[in-house]
């Protein structure tokens, strides 16, 4: 293994934290990193992506408003048909775009792509993955056996990320060029949701609720603790699918998977597909009243009872030590 691309997705705060964790990894994997971009300000984020492990950041450029999924695929396909410092891998965030730029270019090359990755390993001068199968209860291996570059979809928070303390990446253009009538769908406008504290998938602290609160208006105390813990409010996916809070809450395998300090379970049961989204937690504090729920099979501190009468408690005693 000597060379991995990855694919570099920014924010308005610079590249994401997955894209940080992937630069993370590849660096372990192989000694020479590249990244993929697009964008206004590629040249401004290659000092981050040098930062962690980019040597050189290839520069779709500004897509004018155009969907990533088509120009980037594209992009990447024709430099990899150039044949001039071909990766061995290129690793893609799990996000809504990383997955469509996987698929696309997976069609391009007529190659297959490994997803739901949460780790990855050299073995043998090729990588070897790792997926979580029935809910998380098993992993299953993959690697691929034919031509390479191999594709590989990779989930938030499987790496750290940790800066190499090298220097701003070398920029070089890679316009996608015509991309026909797959071009053609445009971003008219964008909505971001109203939120203040931490993001979720990167609180130190998260508090979620489950069904166990009995109502929507009880999740107030969810987001009540979540505040005086300087956390983030989560949810089950049982709670975002009966409406009582938005997607954007939910923990979990179909979910966003997260990694706090603390992770508190409030009035959750504990099913495996919640469990894939907060069991890498560093400490995991269950509130049920049902003393069997399999919530506390994961859980550092486990209180039984319930969460109307525990949470207010636990909101006084905060409110009281400020």
């Amino acid at each position: 293994m000597e060379r991995i691309w990855v694919l570099a997705e920014s924010g308005e705060q610079g590249p994401t934290a997955l894209t940080l964790e992937l630069l993370t990894a590849a660096r372990s994997l192989a000694p020479t990193v590249e990244a993929v971009a697009w964008g206004t300000d590629t040249a401004q984020v290659a000092a981050t992506l040098g930062e962690y492990g980019a040597a050189k950041v290839y520069d779709v450029g500004d897509l004018g408003g155009a969907l990533p999924g088509a120009p980037v695929a594209t992009a990447i396909a024709a430099l990899l048909g150039a044949g001039d410092g071909v990766p061995d891998a290129v690793l893609l965030p799990a996000s809504y775009d990383g997955r469509d730029v996987a698929g696309r270019l997976s069609a391009k090359l007529d190659r297959p792509v490994l997803t739901n990755i949460t780790g990855l390993s050299a073995r043998d001068g090729a990588l070897l993955t790792e997926h979580p199968i029935f809910g998380g209860t098993k992993i299953a291996h993959a690697r691929f056996t034919g031509e390479g570059p191999g594709i590989y979809v990779v989930r938030a928070k499987s790496f750290a990320a940790e800066p190499s303390g090298g220097g701003p990446a070398e920029v070089v253009a890679a316009p996608a060029g015509d991309v026909g009538k797959t071009g053609s769908a445009k971003i008219v406008a964008r909505h971001v949701e109203a939120a203040t504290g931490p993001k979720l998938d990167e609180a130190p602290v998260v508090v979620s609720g489950g069904r166990g609160l009995g109502a929507p208006e009880n999740y107030a105390l969810i987001e009540e603790l979540a505040g005086l813990l300087r956390g983030a409010a989560g949810a089950s996916r049982a709670i975002v699918d009966a409406g009582w809070v938005p997607y954007s809450h939910q923990v979990g395998q179909t979910g966003k998977t997260v990694k706090p300090t603390v992770y508190l379970a409030c009035g959750i049961s504990g099913a495996t597909q919640h469990l894939v989204g907060m069991k890498g937690s560093k400490h995991i504090v269950a509130i049920n009243k049902d003393a069997e729920a399999p919530i506390f099979s994961v859980a550092d501190l486990g209180i039984v009872g319930d969460v109307h009468k525990v949470l207010p408690a636990l909101i006084e005693a905060l409110k009281s030590r400020s």
